[in-house]
């Protein structure tokens, strides 16, 4: 069974407060958990307004899932470009 995981750090160059920070990123793993049943969590930069770090796991059955499951994650961070930029996208994956 392979597993991935890795990071995602966001910048949010719209965000004028916490909360409207808090919003976005909601949102953003709201939809991921919903869709892809992967776990993911903002894990750095809760205190800053412009940036968060966010950390995803996931076990699938193949690597084709594996890549699957990279390119939703991918999709779900460009459907929010308008409110989020990706700084880096960073995995590792275990078979």
């Amino acid at each position: 069974m392979p597993v991935i995981h890795g990071t995602v750090e966001l910048h949010l160059p719209h965000a004028q407060s916490l909360k409207h920070k808090r919003q976005v990123i909601k949102s953003i793993v709201d939809r991921v958990r919903k869709r892809f049943n992967i776990s993911i969590a903002l894990v750095d930069g809760q205190n800053l307004w412009q940036r968060a770090t966010l950390a995803f796991a996931a076990v699938t059955n193949s690597p084709a899932e594996m890549q699957q499951v990279l390119d939703a994650l991918r999709q779900t961070l460009d459907q929010h470009e308008d409110e989020v930029q990706v700084i880096a996208f960073d995995y590792r994956h275990l078979t």
